[in-house]
């Protein structure tokens, strides 16, 4: 397997921006996920393992967009009335369909195929019919409410580019364009622990100085939206021998391992020592915040990411440095997500040189533009369940002021 690294970005050097993390990503990282046939049934969420064509034209045949009556536009009086005889039905699914006689005009269906020489349809809320008569208003342009075959999709025409997660419109598209099963990129499998002696698994009794782990439900719910299957490993005790032995372990039968905890550079954080002793350390700082203290690398060729201990840190770096690695080892296209610009109702200050991610709900100003309010408490745990978002920051400025502009990232973009 490639690695990701060749150096590490760590020691001496400055923090990595969230794009120079993207484009390490891009250039180093394999590919891990093989591929898969699957029925479109099974393909939601799944990646496009190559480019999708039209199997057939899209609509396959010509047909009307509306009930009403197919004419000859030639037959037309022009600007004024014409009126017709009605000769002939045509409804959808019809299979047996006779060419309009000239000088007459056919009643039709919604999705029924044109019948030979017709080409424009009036709709029937406009026309007035006559016993076996139809009469038309004039103005009505050539080739009104008619659907052309393939005008949608023409067949051997790329409808879906390699690398996209599929979405139910996708599969929808597919259907529509004569496949009934698609080559897909198979999830990927990520080890997921939490590391901290101080954790305790939820429900269990508390004993004085421990906390509930929270992190992994956190992680593991996110990457489960984002596509991966996830085992869970549970919670590693800080005991440097036996991290860097569950993590040689975890390295087997995964494309990823993902930690919690133990990244910083206390006395009892051993998550990077554990990193070296099984494989190489690519970073452990990223100019951003929550969330500076991120490691990544690889334990024994198997990719590796601790993430901060705070679960609002672990959150953020997740979303805007594990999401790019998911989308690269799954064969997808990273696609950052696009954000929203709102108006600020904070003030907050920042140092200059690392991006910042703030807690935020909206609310609609006197003008009716979105305002970002900043929550209390920016490192509880509630500020973030109780947020709309995140307000992000950039890294040259030095904070925000009410009046400001942000992009602002709803947690359902993230996800």
């Amino acid at each position: 397997m490639a690695q990701i690294t060749d150096d590490c970005f760590a020691h001496g050097r400055p923090a990595l921006s969230v794009e120079a993390v993207a484009d390490l990503i891009r250039e180093r990282m394999p590919v891990l996920a093989g591929v898969e046939t699957l029925p479109l049934a099974e393909c939601d969420g799944r990646v496009a393992a190559g480019e999708v064509a039209a199997g057939i034209d899209l609509p396959p045949f010509d047909n009307s967009a509306v009930d009403g009556y197919a004419v000859r536009f030639a037959d037309l009086a022009g600007s004024g009335e014409t009126v017709l005889p009605v000769r002939g039905r045509v409804p959808a699914g019809a299979t047996e369909i006779a060419a309009i006689p000239d000088g007459a005009a056919v009643r039709i269906f919604t999705g029924a195929p044109m019948p030979a020489g017709a080409d424009t349809v009036f709709m029937q809320e406009d026309v007035r019919r006559d016993g076996e008569r139809v009469v038309l208003p004039g103005g009505l342009r050539p080739g009104a409410n008619r659907r052309l075959a393939g005008e949608d999709a023409a067949r051997g025409v790329p409808v879906i580019a390699a690398g996209r997660r599929l979405r139910p419109t996708d599969l929808a598209l597919a259907a529509a364009t004569g496949h009934a099963a698609l080559s897909v990129r198979r999830r990927l499998r990520v080890a997921l622990f939490s590391t901290g002696s101080e954790l305790a698994e939820p429900g269990a009794a508390l004993r004085p100085g421990m906390i509930y782990d929270c992190n992994r439900l956190l992680i593991a719910a996110l990457l489960r939206r984002l596509g991966a299957e996830v085992d869970d490993l549970g919670i590693l005790p800080d005991e440097g021998g036996l991290i860097a032995r569950r993590l040689a372990e975890a390295a087997q039968g995964h494309d990823l391992i993902l930690t919690s905890g133990g990244v910083s550079v206390g006395e009892e954080d051993h998550v990077k020592a554990a990193v070296e002793a099984g494989g190489r350390l690519t970073f452990w700082r990223l100019a951003i915040k929550p969330g500076r203290p991120v490691t990544m690398g690889s334990v024994a060729d198997t990719p590796f990411v601790g993430l901060p201990g705070n679960p609002a840190a672990a959150y953020v770096t997740l979303l805007f440095v594990v999401r790019p690695l998911l989308a690269r080892l799954g064969g997808a296209v990273h696609e950052p997500p696009p954000g929203i610009v709102v108006r600020t109702a904070f003030a907050h200050r920042k140092k200059p040189g690392r991006r910042e991610y703030v807690r935020v709900t909206l609310r609609p100003g006197a003008d009716g533009m979105p305002e970002a309010v900043k929550l209390p408490h920016s490192g509880a745990l509630t500020s973030l369940a109780g947020s709309d978002g995140l307000a992000e920051l950039p890294d040259d400025s030095a904070g925000a002021a009410p009046g400001g502009i942000v992009r602002f990232y709803p947690h359902a973009l993230l996800w």
